[in-house]
């Protein structure tokens, strides 16, 4: 099985883009959200709907909110958060439907096959130094702490069938606390890991259920840093278990010539990644080999 992983859009999505995912003869396509270039991610969203490929997709922390709710729940104004969270049942609800055939979820359980499930991790998922977006998950969803999100997760995975891929916004605790890390935070390095606890201590869960989690596919912290220009890792491997960073901001580049997605191949031994680039004419203009199958190679 081979899908196509498409990292932070941020408003780089046109119809090359459309028409060479609906020819790509992949199997799926995952999403790991931010659609919006800062906060409106409808013009986007009905852009991908014109995809004819099976498709799911995770809401970003910048997908539907408001630039006053982001910014409440950037600076951590308690008060704000949650009267510019009034709404945000709405806006996801339309989004969904702008969506189209591109299934929306968060906090849910799909099928890729009779044999594969895709768990969809916390939505809007804003990094891991406190539960961002709390009032929105309290009311449609009942979670209002990580050990909440976290018990929902496992029963997700509780439900689901052994072999699992994990969609989710911002990647797991665990994978290292400096900025050139997959989940580290470069924009205030204090912060240190910077991924999810509770997404770490579900997949922990899943693999003493016995489920076996190919991989694990997010973005959320940028390729490059805003701040130093520096690129960080964007993949690791333990255990069984491939993590991806898929955030390659802008994934457009040089005036439209290269498009950036990840390509997954899902295999008996292991799951294996390309970096792939499309040109213009929407033709594959590079392939690269992200990481391997062999668990025991080195992780770049």
């Amino acid at each position: 099985m081979q899908i196509g992983i498409i990292g932070d859009i941020h408003g780089a999505w046109d119809e090359i883009d459309t028409a060479f995912f609906n020819a790509s003869g992949y199997d799926a396509l995952l999403f790991v959200g931010d659609f919006a270039r800062v906060v409106n991610s409808r013009g986007v969203a009905r852009r991908l709907a014109q995809l004819t490929v099976p498709a799911w997709a995770i809401p970003g922390n910048h997908d539907a909110t408001t630039l006053a709710q982001l910014l409440a729940e950037i600076r951590g104004r308690r008060w704000a958060t949650h009267w510019t969270a009034l709404g945000m049942r709405r806006r996801v609800a339309r989004l969904a439907r702008e969506l189209g055939p591109v299934t929306l979820g968060g906090f849910s359980l799909h099928s890729l096959g009779p044999d594969l499930g895709v768990v969809i991790a916390r939505p809007h998922a804003m990094g891991g130094n406190r539960l961002y977006f709390r009032p929105y998950l309290k009311r449609a969803f009942g979670v209002s702490s990580f050990a909440d999100s976290r018990d929902r997760l496992c029963s997700l995975i509780d439900a689901a069938p052994r072999d699992l891929i994990v969609l989710a916004h911002n990647g797991p605790a665990g994978l290292g606390a400096d900025p050139s890390d997959p989940f580290g935070c470069d924009f205030h390095p204090a912060l240190g890991d910077f991924g999810d606890p509770d997404l770490r201590d579900a997949l922990a869960y899943a693999r003493t259920t016995g489920h076996r989690v190919h991989a694990v596919l997010a973005g959320h912290m940028h390729h490059r840093s805003k701040h130093t220009g520096a690129w960080r890792r964007t993949w690791a491997r333990t255990d069984e278990t491939l993590y991806i960073n898929t955030a390659r901001v802008p994934r457009i580049e040089q005036g439209g010539e290269r498009r950036h997605h990840v390509c997954l191949s899902i295999e008996a031994r292991a799951a294996q990644a390309e970096t792939v680039w499309v040109d213009r004419a929407g033709r594959i203009a590079e392939r690269t080999l992200l990481a391997p199958s062999d668990p025991s190679a080195p992780q770049a």
